[in-house]
């Protein structure tokens, strides 16, 4: 098992059901791939380094979490396709 850190940059202008409901989500998938979340970081609302989209503004998260090492590609093959989510990056963490 590996460990890993998901950066999630989730959409400023989105109402606060759809953040949490795409945060579930994104939870959910780590879950359903074998991983097991150890934590979650809500850094809340910062203003972007650049518009992205004509946005200014987004909700960060850091999910740390262990699995597989083939987890992280099907994680985000999913999350690469959901509209709220403006960036995100994983990070495999040091043992």
């Amino acid at each position: 098992m590996n460990k890993y850190e998901l950066a999630i940059v989730i959409n400023g202008k989105v109402e606060t059901e759809v953040k949490e409901a795409t945060l579930e989500k994104i939870k959910g998938y780590v879950e359903r791939f074998g991983g097991t979340i150890s934590e979650v970081d809500d850094w809340g609302k910062r203003r972007l380094a650049y518009e992205i989209e004509k946005v200014k503004e987004g909700f960060y998260y850091f999910i740390k979490f262990e699995s597989a090492s083939d987890s992280p590609a099907e994680i985000e093959k999913r999350i690469r396709i959901m509209e709220p989510v403006l960036r995100f990056l994983f990070r495999r963490l040091e043992d």
